[in-house]
């Protein structure tokens, strides 16, 4: 029998009786901060971190009952939907926050939901078919002979014939991306029964696409008006198949599970949201933008978010932070990090954005320096349009220039 343990996001440590397999694991894997309770002999002192979902360790036969670590987001799932699918989608169905969760409440039922309406909604016109190259050996000449691999397979031999040809198929990208997303759901715990036969449904009409081995890297696709209805399937399926957890542990327990990390995802919405507030305002928004801070190009520093003005040179830069761990308020590191940023840019002001936590919006003006350091916190609580209306006020600082 499967013993559950439920954790909240950022709450305090909770002691529970683990096995040591188990405990090291959850460690090892950083699914949660696990430490050994040294008042209380085969138990371990649990604390959550930024990674919500669930996860199933499995020891080796005859090593006792699986243990599944359920961790729980402060957002309700359907914000947290919010998030992931405007990240993914800003101009899409996403924007108006309404993803298809139907009524589930835990992480791993409303994604393996999501997908599977994306999945079907993408697929109700037919399997999308395009070009692939093949390469086989054949007793006919197809396409193009491979005269380099004939010589040096055949030795002269006339047949059989190594060709190279474009193939008109469903066995394309775009369809081993969507088999792979419902494969990996289809293996997690934790997937509602219904949704499981309606995955399966699914699974049967992609039968004929190729498998992704495990660990495989993606096959690359691009966004074209020919695959426009896969646009949004794909997006979701790739968060799918990207944050999944590892499926094996330390000493031999196998993993299954799913993660999100809460402090990417509020990183990848922040960022998105104010490249899309400030389209149309003929500045440039860059992501992970790669600087240094000294003259000698020794210490690289990447802001989340660099803005750059008409004539190319940067005009604004945020940071996203999804926690203030400071219990009175926001903390003094982002701060000094903000202002290397700044004088490393040469910017009057920088931002940091933050979820709703303890503290409101400041400001604060560096002395000897003229550099003011902004820091806002984003209500995650509210709906979809009072988020992106935080997050355009956040924008319109930036381009405003330097104020307290």
């Amino acid at each position: 029998m499967t013993r559950v343990v439920e954790l909240v996001e950022h709450a305090p440590a909770a002691s529970v009786a683990l096995p040591e397999e188990v405990g090291r694991a959850v460690a090892a894997l950083r699914i949660a901060d696990a430490v050994p309770d040294t008042y209380s002999p085969g138990r371990w002192l649990l604390r959550a971190g930024s990674k919500v979902g669930a996860v199933t360790l499995a020891a080796v036969p005859g090593g006792g009952d699986p243990f599944t670590l359920r961790i729980v987001p402060k957002v309700p799932i359907s914000r947290l939907f919010f998030l992931l699918g405007y990240s993914l989608d800003p101009a899409g169905a996403w924007r108006d926050g309404e993803v298809d969760v139907a009524e589930h409440e835990d992480l791993l039922p409303a994604l393996a939901h999501a997908v599977e309406r994306q999945v079907d909604r993408a697929l109700r016109q037919g399997l999308l078919q395009g070009y692939r190259v093949t390469e086989e050996t054949s007793l006919i000449v197809r396409g193009r002979i491979r005269e380099a691999d004939q010589i040096r397979r055949r030795f002269g031999a006339t047949l059989p014939v190594e060709v190279t040809y474009d193939e008109f198929t469903t066995d394309i990208a775009e369809n081993r991306i969507l088999r792979a997303a419902v494969e990996r759901l289809l293996r997690l715990p934790g997937v509602p029964r219904d949704v499981r036969r309606r995955l399966l449904h699914q699974r049967a009409r992609l039968a004929d696409v190729t498998v992704l081995g495990r660990g495989r890297p993606l096959p690359e696709w691009r966004p074209s008006r020919l695959n426009s209805r896969y646009h949004h399937a794909l997006r979701l399926a790739r968060a799918v198949l990207e944050d999944a957890s590892p499926e094996h542990g330390p000493g031999g327990l196998r993993v299954e599970g799913f993660l999100f990390d809460m402090n990417q995802l509020f990183e990848d919405f922040v960022t998105v949201a104010l490249r899309e507030a400030l389209r149309g305002s003929g500045h440039l928004a860059r992501f992970q933008d790669a600087h240094h801070l000294d003259e000698a190009d020794a210490i690289r520093m990447k802001p989340d978010f660099v803005l750059y003005g008409p004539e190319g040179t940067p005009c604004a830069v945020a940071d996203a932070k999804y926690k203030a761990e400071k219990p009175g308020g926001f903390p003094d590191a982002d701060l000094y990090q903000m202002l290397a940023y700044c004088t490393a840019l040469g910017l009057r002001d920088g931002h940091l954005v933050y979820a709703k936590g303890n503290a409101g919006h400041a400001a604060h003006r560096v002395r000897h320096a003229g550099i003011v350091l902004h820091q806002h916190a984003l209500d995650l609580d509210q709906n979809p349009a009072g988020v992106l209306a935080d997050v355009a006020e956040v924008a319109a600082r930036m381009v405003s220039g330097p104020r307290v």
